[in-house]
């Protein structure tokens, strides 16, 4: 097993988890941007720079103040490209049902193979890390699913379900 462990208490709070000899693990925090126009709208957003609500906005600043980690930009985390699906409803058919295979490129974007390994290398990199330093990994929901599925098994169908809300916080601890 590569890891295991996150705890979320309603939107932002986060609880904290132990090993078995009581002790803290190296961990992160993982959290989906706030609200879009894309995501009022129902789009798609993918690789597509949309920019923040009033309330994302507000969403982003609380976010900030109660983490206090600074800033960075890490290209591995940029959302996967969903081709010709950019800026179609969310909800979908078609696109429902293409997230499904994950060798699928979308006519010009991203399988969910590939962004799946780009996001697990990087997982690996924060592991080495995790015993020094606190990772704050803000994201899009298509990158959840991929962190989610690192720590958990998820059948096709569960991995392209999963979603987090506007500026929820998960902590992920790793183990062995």
């Amino acid at each position: 097993m590569r890891t295991n462990c996150f705890r979320t208490v309603g939107p932002f709070l986060v609880d904290s988890c132990i090993d078995e000899n009581g002790e803290n693990m190296g961990h992160f925090y993982f959290a989906r941007h706030g609200q879009t126009v894309w995501n009022v709208e129902n789009k798609i957003c993918g690789a597509t720079d949309i920019g923040l609500t009033e309330n994302g906005r507000q969403q982003a600043r609380y976010v900030s103040e109660i983490t206090g980690i600074p800033a960075r930009v890490e290209p591995r985390l940029m959302e996967q490209n969903f081709g010709k699906y950019e800026s179609t409803p969310r909800d979908g058919a078609e696109f429902r049902e293409a997230k499904k295979s994950f060798v699928n490129h979308y006519d010009g974007g991203e399988s969910m193979l590939r962004l799946c390994q780009r996001i697990y290398n990087l997982l690996d990199d924060i592991k080495e890390e995790a015993d020094e330093k606190v990772y704050l990994l803000v994201a899009h929901s298509g990158i959840s699913r991929a962190v989610q599925s690192y720590f958990y098994d998820m059948t096709n169908d569960e991995f392209a379900a999963f979603g987090i809300r506007n500026c929820e916080i998960r902590k992920y601890e790793f183990r062995g």
